[in-house]
């Protein structure tokens, strides 16, 4: 895959559609702020931006709980080795020096934010809002200080993520993407392509007969390093988070129907209304333009005479809860459909307001979200136990137990799994199954030791505390020990082998003129159509690697391509389609969009790039290797 995307990006159209698909991910997060959180200095310092220092502690926490975020996102673990191959340990590095070259930026800029205005976005964050919609001090005391926040030191970080975006909103001002890059990139991603096809399986490559004990000793000698036993580790971790706490059973239906009435609009589909204002200075003036209303004059009218767009006065279909000012949101709501308010004043304003269509909302029943709500109030109301537990866990820690003897004298349960290798899995091949989803322990424990006084990882909003209590070093396996294996990946090979020699010489007799269909009535396989798919289409049946491959073929020519160990796929492009651009769609406005982000990101990418440069940069190799596990491959 990795070698696809560097590929795919190797000209200036590549370029553009991987900036389009990911954006320019260092610089994002260097300028709008991340949710991981930098926590505690060592004394070792992993890299040195102006006058700032990045201490190698600081790094590891971010960097851990950057591939814990991402493991979470899908669902497994994701190893040091695979962050490397992807390269995330650089892209972390990148992100960490960018905020701290904006940092020294927006203080040698004397930028500034009151006091206020940081307290309207912590305010206005989600993540702090509790059961009722609104700002709860004890879920945000909680959650800054799982991250090893004071509030103080909170409040300072997002005041410069807030500068960050200052210097970023004024660096990419103004930037648009040309016509023609549009027309380019629409043509490319919406090219369609039809192919005839076959697929070659285990039963086309013939009879096998079983090799001789030589050959199957030579090939075993040449692919040793396969069959080689992993490392193994085993280790114990005990988990103290919300919802291994939280027993939703134990909250009473009074609670949660409180909380229900609360979120009704929220959990079901909220009403939403098409909603226009127009905002005066002054009431007078507000009153005036309502008689002109209702003496006949249009509201759009009205507009335009006070030099108004649309873009000016319309609200868009919104909800309720959408709307910022609770007054303009209380009048539209109460208006029918075509309806102009009397003036309502509001934040900013005396404001009129038109409702235009109303799009009915869908309530839920309490009994279909019932059991969701208590669990969300248990693990609401487990946050303080968290953190209560995690203090005394780090006083036995301290005191001298492990984590299970810790764990135990807490009334905890511990965890212990007696063999488990770096990708996770137990010596059976199977993953272990007692490692909650999301949580890297196993990456942690091999980059840790045995005796060692780990630090806790932060997960689902609490601590995992592990010990690595011994190590079965990697060893070679002799022939005897994995036959059955060896034998089977030799049979593997050899049907690869020989159905990509077959592939090879259809696509040779086709590309003299033969058909398909007499090919396949040679190999006795039939003939398959995919018709009318895109570069980022998966047609039922045709493999990712087939359509790659259609897209890099000539129309009536032939190909073959691999689609696993045992099968190998040939076809022949029947048919290529290139549909005009249509600027006014829906599909160019967002890409236009997309493009429009990527070209800023760009653009904020080389200001910091030159930032880093001016102000002076140094990275501590030794260090960043050891804290993303490259060390440990040397």
């Amino acid at each position: 895959m990795l070698r696809g995307m560097r590929k795919a990006s190797s000209n200036w159209l590549g370029k553009t559609i991987m900036a389009a698909v990911m954006g320019v991910l260092i610089i994002s997060f260097g300028v709008w702020g991340i949710a991981d959180i930098f926590r505690g200095f060592g004394q070792s310092t992993l890299a040195k931006v102006g006058h700032t220092e990045i201490s190698l502690n600081e790094f590891r926490q971010l960097y851990t709980d950057r591939l814990q975020q991402i493991g979470r996102q899908f669902g497994r673990p994701l190893t040091m080795d695979q962050a490397r191959a992807f390269g995330l340990d650089r892209q972390v590095l990148q992100q960490t020096i960018a905020e701290a070259a904006l940092n020294e930026e927006a203080y040698r800029l004397g930028l500034g934010q009151s006091d206020e205005e940081t307290r309207r976005m912590i305010f206005s964050d989600p993540n702090f809002k509790g059961a009722n919609g609104t700002f709860d001090p004890a879920r945000f005391e909680a959650a800054i200080r799982q991250f090893g926040y004071s509030e103080q030191r909170y409040v300072a970080e997002q005041r410069k993520v807030s500068l960050r975006r200052q210097i970023a909103g004024t660096i990419s001002a103004g930037l648009e993407p040309p016509k023609v890059m549009i027309e380019a990139l629409s043509r490319f991603q919406n090219e369609q392509r039809s192919i005839e096809y076959v697929k070659l399986n285990a039963a086309q490559a013939g009879t096998i007969d079983p090799p001789s004990p030589e050959a199957l000793a030579a090939y075993f000698e040449d692919h040793k390093v396969q069959f080689r036993a992993p490392e193994y580790r085993k280790i114990a971790f005990v988990a103290i988070t919300p919802e291994e706490i939280g027993k939703w059973s134990e909250v009473s239906d009074e609670d949660t129907k409180k909380l229900f009435e609360t979120r009704r609009d929220q959990l079901g589909t909220p009403e939403k209304r098409e909603v226009s204002q127009i905002v005066f200075p002054t009431m007078e003036e507000a009153t005036a333009a309502r008689g002109s209303i209702a003496s006949g004059k249009s509201f759009d009218d009205l507009a335009k005479e006070r030099g108004l767009k649309s873009s000016d006065t319309d609200l868009g279909v919104v909800s309720k809860s959408e709307i910022i000012d609770s007054a303009i949101a209380n009048a539209a709501f109460t208006l029918p459909s075509g309806e102009v308010s009397q003036p309502v004043q509001g934040q900013f304003g005396i404001a009129l307001v038109k409702v235009g269509k109303i799009e009915p909302g869908a309530e839920v029943s309490y009994e279909s979200v019932a059991a969701n709500l208590k669990k969300e109030i248990a693990t609401d109301r487990a946050r303080k136990s968290v953190a209560d537990l995690r203090d005394k866990m780090e006083d036995e820690r301290g005191g001298g137990s492990s984590v299970v003897e810790a764990a135990q004298k807490l009334g905890l349960t511990p965890v212990t799994i007696d063999a488990v290798d770096r990708s996770g899995r137990l010596p059976n091949g199977q993953p272990a199954a007692n490692i909650p989803r999301g949580l890297d322990v196993v990456t942690q424990s091999f980059n840790s030791d045995v005796g060692v006084d780990n630090d806790p990882i932060s997960f689902n909003g609490g601590y995992v505390w592990y010990d690595v209590l011994s190590i079965t070093p990697s060893r070679e396996r002799p022939l005897d020990e994995v036959k059955d294996q060896v034998e089977a990946k030799w049979r593997e090979d050899q049907i690869a082998d020989r159905l990509r020699t077959k592939a090879t010489e259809m696509v040779q007799k086709l590309d003299q003129g033969g058909k398909l269909a007499d090919e396949a009535a040679s190999a006795g396989v039939t003939v398959e159509t995919a018709a009318s798919f895109k570069r980022e289409d998966t047609p039922p049946g045709v493999p990712a690697s087939v359509v790659a491959a259609a897209f890099r073929t000539a129309k009536d020519a032939a190909g073959q391509t691999s689609a696993g160990t045992d099968q190998w796929i040939v076809f022949r492009v029947t048919d290529i389609n290139v549909p005009p651009v249509d600027f006014a769609s829906d599909d160019v406005k967002k890409m236009k969009d997309s493009l429009q982000r990527s070209l800023e990101d760009e653009q904020i990418a080389q200001y910091v790039t030159k930032l880093e440069t001016d102000i002076g940069t140094t990275i501590n190799e030794d260090a960043f290797a050891q804290v993303t596990g490259a060390s440990n491959n040397n």
